[in-house]
């Protein structure tokens, strides 16, 4: 009989950051959701101040629920295509497809043929008056810019930049051998999902080797940094906490 080979992974979880790679987070059921595989891949247990997950749908699989009143969500197809009903209204979402949800908002998601997408909800966190309005998007339809001046890297922004919105969903394309000009060190924590390449990603003082399919979390003043390596373009979504005050 062979010997089996020692198990390796890449995964790593220290205190403010952790790299997760899909092939060792399991598959959970969750209330509400029918003919779903859900992955948690963030979660208050981990020291994230939000709740991810990757969801993948079997055909006629989804949910039909409501937030609780101080829960926002936002929602993005990976694959497949889904009927969306938010507050009411449908929708229709394809490969890159994407809505915001305000708090307490009721939806209905329902995928004709197999899907994936990603899911994300955190408390709402009030400012004044101001409140943000239910979006739905596709992120082929947003304008990218260049970061920085640098062509090589491409920046999407799906939210506005307004303070009504406590979080931004952004999605960074790097050219191949392109980089972040600095190492980052700052308050807002990430949950950040690989969409298409590979690369190099700083996180502390150690760099991780990152591919399609891996998930980042960064809490606060975790430095970062990444570089795409491989032949074809390196993208990722990314969640940010914006437009507050540090909490005393």
């Amino acid at each position: 009989m062979a010997e089996q080979g020692l198990v390796g992974s890449r995964a790593v979880v220290e205190r403010n950051y952790a790299l997760l790679p899909p092939e060792g987070i399991p598959e959970s059921v969750l209330p509400e959701w029918t003919d779903a595989a859900a992955r948690v891949l963030a979660a208050p247990a981990l020291g994230a101040r939000f709740a991810q997950y990757l969801i993948a749908l079997a055909a006629g699989g989804g949910t039909q629920q409501a937030l609780a009143p101080h829960v926002e969500s936002f929602v993005y197809v990976l694959d497949g295509n889904l009927a969306f009903d938010l507050n009411g209204l449908g929708h229709r979402l394809g490969p890159g497809g994407f809505a915001y949800l305000t708090p307490g908002s009721r939806f209905g998601i329902q995928a004709p043929t197999a899907a994936r997408l990603l899911w994300l909800k955190k408390a709402y966190e009030p400012f004044g008056t101001k409140r943000p309005h239910e979006l739905i998007g596709n992120e082929q339809g947003v304008a990218g810019e260049s970061y920085l001046g640098m062509t090589a890297l491409v920046l999407k922004t799906l939210l506005p930049a307004d303070p009504a919105y406590d979080l931004a969903m952004n999605i960074f394309t790097f050219q191949p051998g392109a980089a972040l000009p600095v190492t980052e060190t700052h308050v807002m924590e990430h949950g950040l999902y690989f969409l298409e390449g590979q690369g190099v990603y700083r996180l502390g003082d150690r760099w991780h080797e990152v591919r399609a399919g891996d998930f980042i979390w960064m809490g606060p003043y975790c430095p970062q940094s990444f570089y795409a390596t491989g032949a074809a373009p390196a993208r990722y979504l990314y969640y940010k906490n914006v437009h507050r005050d540090v909490e005393l």
